[in-house]
């Protein structure tokens, strides 16, 4: 074989044997509508804060949840005593043993007098006082065991329950509290948590339920933006601004009042949005690689707005000046 196809053969191998280069990145710019977006400060809210409420008056004891425990609906969280109920229900039950004894009394008053009432030695009227006398004291039994179970129900509502599932967000009394009927021993949180805004009514003319809001996930421990949908707004404006609820992963998953600042529209307008990959800072100026129509690569001067991050492009960036609709970007 000849040198030079010698040489030319190991170029070729050589070729081969290099690992083929990636195509650049590219990135076709277009006028698109976006949200002209305003920042406003949101809480974490539930969407219902339950009362647990006693419902029976007298000392707490055994209180078994304090701030913060996670509770399910049914569950006991403190327990009343009433000392008085557990005495009204010996006096029942006296009571009852002594109408009992009455009872049976009246049962063989009635026996004695339906047998006499057959030989004929007593009147039919004391045949009737006799059976009167059992139906009265069978009344009287039936009044008080019912009156014995009204107080054991008492005492079992001695029970405080949790009314829903959620989260403990306070709890007012400690053991040894007195309280009355209807008194609050915990407030819960229901678990699902939104976002409560208020927006100035100047921008809430544009806002409305299924609009996409943003803000920052380190607030809630995640990297880069995180997006949510409003749910409602409400149809009062209180102090100047308008109240709305939004939802979004992630929200509410320890502190109830925590303030967000979240970004929501108010109306929208043409913007150029690109990667920020696709920008690089030279000396002090912005530039991008634009590739001519002729396949020419050159870097030109641009102007960066803000940032305008979406779901489907979580880098946004807006360019001012220096880029047209149509032109195509290299990756630098």
């Amino acid at each position: 074989m000849r040198p030079a196809s010698r040489a030319l053969t190991l170029v070729l191998l050589l070729a081969a044997a290099l690992p083929a280069r990636a195509a650049p990145a590219l990135f076709t710019t277009t006028l698109r509508q976006v949200a002209d977006e305003k920042a406003v400060f949101a809480t974490v809210e539930s969407r219902k804060i339950a009362p647990a409420r006693t419902r029976i008056g007298g000392t707490v004891t055994a209180l078994a949840v304090r701030d913060g425990d996670f509770v399910h609906a049914g569950q006991v969280l403190a327990t009343i005593h009433d000392a008085k109920l557990a005495l009204q229900i010996q006096a029942l039950d006296a009571e009852i043993a002594g109408l009992r004894s009455q009872l049976a009394q009246a049962n063989t008053d009635l026996g004695r007098a339906e047998a006499l009432a057959r030989s004929g030695a007593v009147a039919r009227a004391q045949l009737d006082r006799a059976r009167t006398a059992v139906r009265v004291a069978q009344s009287t039994l039936n009044a008080r065991i019912a009156s014995r179970a009204v107080t054991e129900r008492e005492l079992a509502e001695g029970a405080v329950l949790a009314p829903i599932d959620g989260r403990v967000l306070s709890v007012p009394v400690t053991d040894g509290t007195v309280v009355q009927p209807g008194e609050t021993i915990a407030s819960v949180a229901e678990q699902h948590f939104v976002l409560r805004l208020r927006v100035p009514e100047r921008h809430a003319l544009h806002l409305k339920a299924g609009d996409r809001i943003r803000f920052d996930g380190t607030a809630l421990g995640v990297k880069g933006p995180v997006f949510g949908r409003i749910s409602l707004v409400y149809p009062r404006i209180v102090d100047g601004a308008v109240r709305a609820d939004a939802t979004a992963a992630g929200v509410g998953s320890y502190f109830v009042g925590e303030r967000v600042r979240v970004w929501v529209p108010a109306g929208h307008r043409p913007a150029i949005v690109v990667p920020r990959g696709f920008v690089f800072s030279r000396f002090g100026q912005d530039y991008v690689r634009l590739r001519t129509k002729s396949g020419h690569l050159i870097d030109v001067p641009v102007q960066r707005g803000l940032s305008l991050p979406t779901p489907a492009m979580p880098d946004g960036v807006q360019i001012l000046a220096g880029l047209a609709p149509g032109e195509t970007l290299v990756h630098p």
